[in-house]
């Protein structure tokens, strides 16, 4: 079996996030005047919107939080999280605890909080500042929020769905998958009773209830009882969402030390691979079908930055946790991919939209979604990997 080059890759991986990637959003992203962050930067990381989008708000948070904790505790990593935290903590809920999604660039709310994915980013931010700066009110808004986000999670939007709920009951894959995540980023602040609760929940959820276990394919929609009905939603199948949520599980099961589950979800993300890879022009799919209809979403074949990076995190995660060849061929073929088509070798940072054929749709280094948190995120784990690796 040939063998990863973990060391070559620690030191890539490493210097792109600490000398290209971090630095691009030190010089661009920060609000002075008013607290918080500007995420919308064109490619040479000027401002063109100053609106402020709760989740990437909290997501920057969480980085700069979570590189002081765990990387080096640098004085100006912290003073980037208190810039954004101290916005948030002052704007950023509504008078119930409730997280709006975005706000003006003074902090004036937007639009409302209708559904409580910016609450969980807000949960894990405040968890991850608090623990870097000691600041008991922070820790206590991630505890009050993640017990506000436990208490809605069978009704996540509450007032503001569209959906008729009775017609066709339908569960959403993304708040099992980031519950989890934010349970694990919780670690240090839930009780070990109540932790486990959570993880039991989700990972049962994602792992008997989303995942089809004879396609192997985790459904991004299913009903109450785990099956797929015949519609655009029941059918979807959001690559990136099922890889993502994998890596997940394998956090769990390496706290467990349940090698069989670390097995199961390595099946699955490579399954999901030989399904969800453009065998033409190369990347991974955005969206597709379950059964190969026409999917929905119009972007279904464009490749972007998120998906990519999530999947070589599960597959450094699979490979160093099995040793599986085809975790090292896979891994192998999506960074070769990943690295001649995303990073920007002129201004920094990397782009995140690309086409089926892998020309860029647009040259944002970040905007309504794209912020500082996939790229870094990703980076810092890979080398994690690797450097445990070598």
């Amino acid at each position: 079996m040939n063998e990863i080059n973990a060391e070559r890759y620690t030191e890539l991986y490493k210097s792109e996030l600490l000398e290209n990637v971090i630095p691009f959003w030190e010089r661009h992203s920060i609000d002075t005047e008013h607290g918080g962050y500007f995420t919308c930067l064109d490619r040479q990381g000027r401002v063109y919107d100053t609106d402020k989008f709760v989740w990437l708000q909290a997501r920057q948070v969480w980085t700069f939080s979570m590189l002081y904790n765990r990387h080096e505790k640098r004085a100006q990593w912290l003073d980037i999280a208190t810039c954004g935290a101290d916005f948030l903590a002052r704007h950023g809920m509504d008078e119930a605890g409730n997280w709006y999604f975005a706000l003006n660039c003074q902090g004036e709310p937007l639009v409302q909080p209708y559904n409580i994915f910016s609450d969980c980013f807000a949960a894990m931010a405040f968890s991850q500042y608090g623990l870097a700066s000691g600041d008991l009110n922070a820790k206590d808004m991630a505890l009050q929020t993640c017990r506000n986000i436990l208490r809605r999670k069978d009704n996540p939007k509450g007032k503001y769905s569209k959906v008729v709920a009775e017609t066709r009951p339908l569960k959403s894959l993304d708040l099992s998958m980031i519950l989890a995540n934010l349970s694990l980023e919780m670690e240090e602040l839930l009780e070990d009773k109540e932790l486990n609760a959570v993880l039991e929940l989700c990972m049962n959820e994602v792992m008997t209830l989303f995942l089809d276990q004879k396609l192997s394919l985790v459904f991004e929609k299913v009903s109450p009882d785990g099956l797929h009905p015949d519609c655009f939603e029941g059918r979807l199948i959001n690559p990136g969402h099922g890889i993502e949520a994998m890596w997940f599980i394998m956090e769990i099961a390496r706290r467990r030390n349940n090698r069989d589950l670390i097995n199961k979800a390595v099946d699955v993300v490579l399954n999901t691979l030989d399904f969800a890879w453009d065998k033409e022009y190369g990347g991974i799919f955005y969206f597709l079908d379950a059964y190969g209809k026409p999917p929905l979403q119009l972007e279904w074949d464009q490749k972007l930055w998120w998906v990519h990076l999530e999947a070589l995190v599960a597959l450094v995660m699979g490979y160093c946790s099995t040793g599986r060849d085809e975790c090292r061929q896979w891994y192998e073929r999506i960074h070769e991919y990943v690295w001649n088509h995303f990073p920007d070798p002129d201004y920094g940072e990397w782009f995140g939209y690309l086409n089926r054929q892998g020309q860029r749709l647009l040259e944002l280094k970040g905007g309504k979604w794209k912020g500082c948190f996939h790229l870094p995120r990703a980076l810092y784990l890979c080398y994690q990997e690797f450097s445990r690796a070598s």
